[in-house]
């Protein structure tokens, strides 16, 4: 897709009055993830992530993405958005979101990031997570402290990849005995896939109708 995208079409892209959110999530999830649902004796548990933009010099705008160092309890070695689970003493999703990415990869001046709002809630089946994507933007590329414990490695994903049919594809993977092809996005040679590749999916799709229709 040649169109350069900008913040305002991000913004569109938020505010489409009509659009499938969970439809788009599971166009890039694992076969058979849409037929599973919360339990109701077991009310997920909340968290949020950052769906960071900001421009590089190179690349136009970029997402920021992180791959979780191998010693971390739950989703280990994978690539991620910086975010965790709602604290109690978070005011809002928002509030979380902004604080995981402090803690983090050490962004922590809020007055540098703008909300823009929020991407469809997401369910994640193996923790029973309910996971709010918050999208934000910066006007300059940030400056990046990573924490040892939790990061190892940061990754940028341009926005032109993620519309790009190339950076996805498909491989197999292996669940309690059983194989199953799961689509992902290639970054930087890293699969990105699960709940990330659901929320980048929503996102994706989100900006194609917008520029589509322009």
């Amino acid at each position: 897709m040649s169109v350069r995208v900008t913040v305002e079409h991000i913004q569109q892209a938020l505010d489409l009055p009509y659009f499938d959110g969970f439809k788009a999530q599971m166009g890039m999830s694992p076969e058979g993830r849409e037929r599973m649902l919360p339990k109701k004796n077991k009310p997920p548990r909340q968290s949020a992530v950052l769906v960071l933009i900001y421009p590089k010099y190179d690349t136009g705008l970029n997402i920021l993405l992180t791959k979780r160092t191998a010693t971390l309890r739950g989703h280990s070695g994978q690539v991620s958005f910086p975010g965790g689970s709602v604290d109690d003493t978070d005011d809002s999703v928002e509030h979380t979101a902004l604080r995981e990415t402090c803690e983090e990869v050490g962004i922590c001046d809020e007055a540098d990031i703008r909300i823009l709002g929020r991407l469809s809630k997401m369910w994640i089946p193996p923790s029973n997570f309910d996971v709010h994507p918050i999208v934000a933007t910066m006007r300059s590329t940030p400056h990046l402290t990573p924490s040892p414990d939790e990061v190892a490695d940061i990754l940028h994903l341009p926005i032109s990849a993620l519309l790009s049919d190339s950076t996805k594809k498909k491989t197999q993977m292996s669940f309690q005995n059983m194989t199953f092809n799961v689509p992902y996005y290639d970054v930087q040679g890293q699969i990105v896939w699960g709940a990330t590749a659901g929320i980048l999916s929503e996102l994706e799709l989100r900006l194609k109708q917008v520029i589509h229709s322009q």
